[in-house]
């Protein structure tokens, strides 16, 4: 079976390897289709990728002029192969854990009829790029938060869902994600993490006023639909909000 995963990548020249080298070592998994979208980069992102290309042929790299998130999540949409059965997002500074697409694949394994699985997340300020996991000292939080990245899609629900919204600079995932469980799928939420989530200065999150604004957004339109629609169904209560994070230190 295939599995893509879409990597939106913006100036990240200095997370992008590491990122990518965590999602190559699961290609044990699944037959691995890595879509990287460069979203206008102006520093050597599109070299770093190019670089690891070279010896891994299941990573593919478009490049656009810079649009925003939304539209380079919606390049990589654009980019899925017919035989994709299953999809998945990894952010550009990021970590997928070894193993994570392997345990989540046997559930849609057991359940035929499964529309998503949904996972943990921990927070980390300091990742060890060789070793790929949280470095000494770092400081830590687990939660199940708003992210994409820690979901495993089918490719049907992909299909049924559409685009994300380019009307969104931020939180586009938020609204992606109300949408998707607007819909009512079958999920599972599974109590492993998936990713480690790289908190540093140019985390897109810290912008704190303009993420607000749009997760707020996305939140009224995601009434205004259920509103319109009564068969559209709210959100499960299924995420946790920390602010500011309540670290652990490892």
């Amino acid at each position: 079976m295939k599995l893509s995963v879409i990597m939106p990548v913006y100036n990240r020249e200095r997370f992008v390897v590491p990122a990518l080298r965590s999602l190559l070592r699961q290609r044990d998994a699944a037959d691995l289709d890595i879509i990287v979208i460069d979203d206008g980069s102006t520093d050597g992102s599109a070299e770093a990728v190019r670089a690891m290309m070279d010896e891994n042929n299941c990573i593919r790299l478009f490049r656009h002029a810079h649009t925003g998130v939304a539209g380079a999540r919606n390049a990589g949409l654009r980019q899925l192969p017919a035989d994709a059965s299953f999809v998945s997002f990894l952010d550009s500074d990021d970590i997928s854990l070894p193993g994570r697409f392997k345990a989540d694949l046997v559930h849609f394994e057991t359940h035929p009829a499964l529309d998503l699985t949904y996972s943990l997340m921990t927070l980390a300020d300091r990742i060890d790029d060789e070793t790929l996991e949280p470095a000494a000292n770092s400081r830590i939080m687990t939660l199940r938060g708003l992210s994409l990245s820690t979901a495993l899609f089918s490719r049907a629900l992909v299909d049924r869902i559409g685009w994300f919204d380019e009307e969104f600079e931020l939180s586009e995932d938020t609204d992606y994600l109300l949408r998707v469980f607007e819909t009512g799928p079958r999920y599972e939420l599974l109590d492993s993490v998936a990713i480690y989530y790289r908190r540093h200065a140019g985390n897109a999150t810290r912008e704190n006023d303009g993420r607000l604004r749009d997760h707020l957004r996305a939140i009224h339109k995601s009434i205004r639909r259920r509103r319109a629609d009564p068969s559209l169904r709210e959100a499960p209560g299924i995420f946790e909000f920390k602010s500011p994070p309540d670290w652990q230190v490892m």
